[in-house]
């Protein structure tokens, strides 16, 4: 099982914390032990944004990674109102991206005030205007995000139609397109076999990335995965998926020319001046899926609405929250409950059930 905190990600942290200035490298360090490192490149980009913006606003004369902790700490709520206004209004970010960039300075900000001490016992800044600031509003319920979630996931019949489309049916679409027919000749194996995993598990997009060929049983139906947090977890998946995985497994070495030493589940085809296999990258998959969902006329399905779409179909076929709560990792079982939305007719039945009694309440009127 690869840990999804590969060097190549540390990597691209690294590049990102040498732009800015020494106490946020302090404080993503402190944080590789608790969180993924695709989340804390996330907050890198969030605090290279900041920080830019804090120049070309004047707030200080110099440098990026020359910005002192007493610019912060002068800085007063309406300083931060007007770069969220920048957010929102110049980079055309939504509530959600802005309360997620609010969430990653909050988090800074509180390091700075509440954990960080200097060689004298002193809190890095004594004043923290983040915690004056309070996230935007999002007033969707989950009923709301559920609805919004049912237009962009498979449903019913379309999931074994995305998979057979996938394994057979895009070559159609590209039949006059040899490089793309060629293309799709190699890796169409393989990637039903990814399709069908996700459709068959519900698993995340940085734990199919990572998996490993010592982390699949196909005689088990099970998969051992590194969950948020690092939790080490076995999930389950379909037999139509140890199927697909079976299939691919028979021809991954001879198709990719894999040396012995890559232990990769996933694999791309060789690249490079030195014709190297690797591990699939995360972005590689996104493109896969988003290619096939557009050839199938779906272009909003993605690799976390395959996710969504196995949960749906979970809990309609089980009506279980515990389990379907374990098999996803989610950490609060609140995050789980929007599937029941998904998922529960009685809202329609209840409301079609008051005309049938409209009916026959007028009826029965009428032969009074």
């Amino acid at each position: 099982m690869a840990d999804e905190r590969t060097p190549h990600l540390y990597d691209r942290i690294d590049e990102k914390t040498a732009l800015l200035p020494w106490y946020v490298t302090e404080y993503v360090n402190k944080k590789m032990r608790v969180m993924s490192p695709r989340s804390l490149l996330n907050y890198c980009h969030d605090y290279l944004i900041f920080f830019n913006w804090l120049l070309s606003e004047g707030f200080y004369q110099g440098k990026r990674t020359d910005i002192p902790l007493d610019c912060l700490e002068k800085l007063t709520p309406q300083t931060v109102e007007n770069f969220l206004s920048y957010l929102q209004f110049r980079l055309q970010n939504d509530k959600f991206t802005i309360n997620r960039k609010l969430s990653s300075l909050k988090s800074l900000f509180n390091y700075l005030q509440n954990v960080a001490e200097t060689d004298d016992l002193k809190p890095y800044i004594v004043r923290n205007v983040m915690a004056k600031i309070a996230f935007n509003k999002i007033k969707e319920d989950q009923e709301t995000v559920a609805q919004k979630m049912a237009g962009k996931i498979l449903w019913n019949d379309e999931y074994e139609q995305f998979r057979q489309f996938v394994a057979n049916d895009y070559r159609e679409t590209v039949k006059n397109n040899k490089k793309l027919l060629n293309f799709h000749e190699q890796n169409a194996i393989r990637d039903t076999a990814i399709v069908s995993l996700i459709l068959g598990s519900g698993l995340r997009l940085s734990e199919v990335v990572g998996l490993d060929l010592s982390d699949i049983d196909l005689s088990k139906r099970m998969a051992r995965v590194l969950r948020k947090g690092n939790k080490e977890q076995y999930v389950f998946f379909s037999e139509q998926a140890s199927l697909d995985l079976e299939d691919y497994l028979s021809v991954r070495a001879k198709k990719y020319q894999i040396p012995a030493t890559n232990k990769a589940l996933f694999v791309s085809d060789a690249m490079g001046p030195r014709d190297t296999t690797r591990r699939l990258s995360p972005r590689a998959i996104e493109n896969l899926v988003k290619k096939y969902a557009t050839a199938f006329g779906k272009p909003s399905l993605s690799v976390h609405k395959l996710r969504h779409s196995f949960a749906t179909r979970y809990q309609a076929e089980n009506n279980d929250i515990p389990k379907l709560r374990r098999q996803l990792g989610h950490s609060s079982i609140q995050t789980t409950m929007i599937y029941t939305h998904l998922t529960n007719d009685e809202l329609k039945k209840a409301v079609d059930q008051m005309d049938d009694h409209f009916d026959e309440e007028k009826h029965g009127g009428d032969l009074l």
